[in-house]
């Protein structure tokens, strides 16, 4: 048979290993990290040194598809930003 005095010293110990934990949980339940990637800010003078770079470009230049995705995926993140507030 198992004494009583066996069986509070490991319950008093978990008991005091929770507390502890506990306290360095965050204050709030949620996460606060979000679904939607930062939108970076372009200044209108880097937007115009962009936009001069392209047209120099020539025609066929494939980069000039991929900024038009990035574009794309620009706007999709604007919109789930959007809806995240």
């Amino acid at each position: 048979m198992y004494s009583t005095k066996c069986l509070t010293r490991p319950q008093i110990a978990l008991a005091t290993a929770i507390i502890l934990l506990t306290g360095c949980e965050k204050a709030g339940s949620r996460p606060t990290y979000s679904a939607c990637p930062p939108v970076v800010d372009y200044s209108r003078a880097e937007q115009a040194q962009v936009a001069e770079e392209v047209a120099a470009l020539p025609e066929d230049a494939l980069i000039v598809e991929w900024l038009a995705d990035y574009a794309v995926l620009r706007a999709q993140v604007r919109v789930c930003d959007a809806r995240r507030t």
